[in-house]
């Protein structure tokens, strides 16, 4: 819906602009051109939400769970002063990746009073997120799929409309002067055919780039995650007498 109030707002615009050859790109070539600039909007919107998602969940980074005292030890005992910390820290403390993270891992250790299988637990959540991390830019590759191919439609219906202007040119005019005077449907067509693709390429060219920006920042997002899980969690873990003759 934003991408579509967007359209219009920026269709707006340029129907009131003076003429110039960029508005007659983009009102006079058909049908695909519209429906490029929405999906570039989409995924201009897609990537504006994914990017202040990212902000959101960083913030969370630059918050200790654990006492900062070095002689603090998690352990089963110790769990539930750490999951009272995160809740002091976010109300909703799900919604952020990593406190997510370290609340199923410690909630294992509260529950089951084993701190040997906390690391697998983290590296395991690792990588679900990091799958859907993945999954989340599937919906930006179909759209930057689509962009070009709508380019090419536009020069499939401007290469035929040219190349039907042109045979009906030779068959109503028989001298040379009236082909010429005539040409000019011919040429329409043929801007057609090549600005279509023009302004479908940039937009996939511009889409591309950014979503390769994101992706890198949300890699990077996730490598600190591990980072801090291993700092907050995994380096201060201990195992208790008690619970080593429970684990054998």
């Amino acid at each position: 819906m934003i991408a579509a109030v967007l359209t219009t707002m920026f269709y707006t615009a340029v129907y009131f602009l003076p003429e110039h050859h960029f508005r007659a790109m983009l009102l006079d070539r058909g049908p695909t051109q519209y429906f490029a600039v929405f999906l570039g909007f989409w995924c201009v919107v897609i990537l504006l939400f994914k990017r202040s998602k990212l902000g959101v969940q960083r913030r969370a980074l630059s918050h200790s769970v654990v006492p900062e005292t070095h002689d603090f030890v998690l352990s089963s005992q110790t769990a539930d002063h750490l999951i009272r910390n995160i809740h002091a820290i976010a109300e909703d403390p799900e919604r952020f990746l990593v406190y997510n993270r370290i609340l199923v891992a410690v909630s294992n250790l509260k529950n089951l009073g084993r701190v040997s299988d906390v690391d697998d637990i983290l590296r395991s959540l690792s990588e679900r997120d990091e799958s859907a991390h993945q999954t989340s830019f599937a919906t930006l590759g179909g759209f930057l799929w689509a962009i070009p191919v709508l380019g090419f439609i536009g020069t499939v219906l401007g290469l035929a409309s040219a190349i039907g202007n042109f045979s009906s040119l030779l068959e109503q005019q028989s001298d040379v002067s009236g082909i010429v005077g005539s040409l000019r449907e011919v040429t329409g067509g043929l801007s057609t055919a090549f600005e279509t693709t023009l302004l479908a390429l940039v937009i996939a060219l511009v889409v591309q780039l950014w979503i390769t920006a994101q992706k890198k920042a949300e890699e990077v997002f996730l490598d600190d995650c591990q980072e801090y899980c291993l700092k907050q969690i995994v380096s201060r873990i201990r195992i208790l007498p008690f619970e080593q003759s429970r684990d054998v």
